[in-house]
């Protein structure tokens, strides 16, 4: 499995942005699917996004153009560019890695997670 680490949370006023980091160790990072998630207060995860392995991205409608991921492979790290932030992006921002067979935007494809990082963005 892999293990990973979360970073760069934190309070943002409507309109900022914040860039959350995933740092991955324990096997190659290079082919591997990285996933990010959301969870906010009383709702279930949710997906927000993912790298493929040969840099490519996917996101959910209510995020597109406005976040970003990107990898650095050199360095095992998955970055989340959140622009544009509304008090609606305020949750616990998870990533993911170990994805199995099944879509993307299902948590329980997800096999390892890292323990989190809060987002909260005020009005």
């Amino acid at each position: 499995q892999v293990q990973l680490v979360e970073s760069g949370g934190g309070l943002v006023q409507a309109g900022g942005s914040l860039r959350l980091s995933c740092a991955a160790s324990g096997r190659a990072f290079s082919g591997i699917a990285m996933g990010w998630f959301r969870q906010a207060p009383g709702k279930e995860r949710e997906f927000v996004g993912v790298s493929w392995s040969g840099g490519s991205t996917y996101y959910t409608d209510s995020v597109k153009g406005r976040f970003t991921i990107s990898r650095d492979n050199a360095k095992n790290t998955v970055h989340l560019q959140m622009n544009s932030l509304k008090p609606e992006d305020t949750a616990v921002y998870y990533c993911a890695a170990d994805r199995r067979s099944g879509p993307v935007t299902v948590v329980t494809v997800w096999g390892s997670w890292g323990q989190g990082t809060q987002v909260t963005v005020s009005s």
